[in-house]
């Protein structure tokens, strides 16, 4: 009798970039891909080594003001198109600059990306307490789920394409400290899947964090460790199952 071996998955982790606790959230994603041995996966800092990216199986993002070159933008849109999924947490949606007004602003400057990814960060209001809600209770990433409460970001984004709606909040008033600061009453994706060709990206823009030395150089200490979402067992359970998501739509 032959033994089965269960093929191999690979992955690629992506985390890195300004004013985050990588190391945490690196280590937290690591273990849960360790839960499944068949997955195997290769840890970077940015998008440097597209060769491991095209190889990939599925692709996840844990980052902040990390834009990868033309070049490596136009291949993740064809990878994604020809089959591959990304899970992208977080700031993967991120441009940010200080303008000379002193105020953070997202400049256009990665339309190709973000049309892939299906959004772009612009702003969120200061880090304060929000409903999350279902958009969509029968999907299998969210069905079960309840409406909850977190203390994150609220991300406030430029939407690109049709979006797949699975979470989503409302929010109206300032976005204090960012260049666009005043928006109306609306409500905001938090977890969305967005469908190209045989592929597709799932946004999941929850789980800010930040140590005490994660906003060098324009500040020597952060007073306290922020985990926001990743101390809610919700979010770790949005984690498994968009890791699971991905798995499913492994490419032959």
């Amino acid at each position: 009798m032959t033994e089965e071996r269960p093929a191999r998955i690979n992955c690629v982790l992506i985390v890195g970039g300004l004013y985050h606790d990588m190391d945490f959230a690196r280590l937290e994603l690591l273990k849960l891909l360790a839960e499944d041995q068949r997955v195997r996966t290769r840890v970077f800092e940015d998008y440097g080594n597209a060769e491991a990216i095209r190889e990939a199986d599925f692709l996840i993002t844990y980052t902040c003001d990390v834009v990868p070159p033309l070049a490596t933008q136009e291949m993740l849109r064809q990878w994604v198109r020809d089959g591959g999924r990304w899970y992208a947490l977080h700031g993967t949606n991120s441009v940010l600059r200080l303008f000379d007004n002193g105020l953070y602003g997202s400049p256009r400057w990665a339309p190709l990306m973000m049309e892939t990814l299906g959004s772009q960060f612009i702003a969120h209001p200061p880090i304060a307490p929000y409903r999350v809600e279902v958009a969509d209770a029968d999907h299998p990433l969210t069905r079960g789920i309840e409406p909850f409460e977190t203390t994150d970001e609220l991300y406030l984004m430029e939407r690109h394409g049709d979006l797949h709606v699975l979470l989503d909040t409302e929010f109206e008033g300032e976005a204090t400290g960012f260049d666009e600061d005043q928006w109306a009453h609306a409500r905001h994706p938090v977890m969305y899947i967005k469908a190209q060709g045989e592929g597709a990206v799932l946004y999941n823009t929850l789980g800010h964090c930040r140590g005490h030395y994660d906003m060098q150089p324009w500040l020597d200490w952060w007073p306290t460790v922020d985990r926001c979402a990743w101390d809610l067992p919700v979010f770790h359970d949005l984690l498994r199952r968009g890791i699971g998501w991905c798995k499913e739509g492994k490419r032959s």
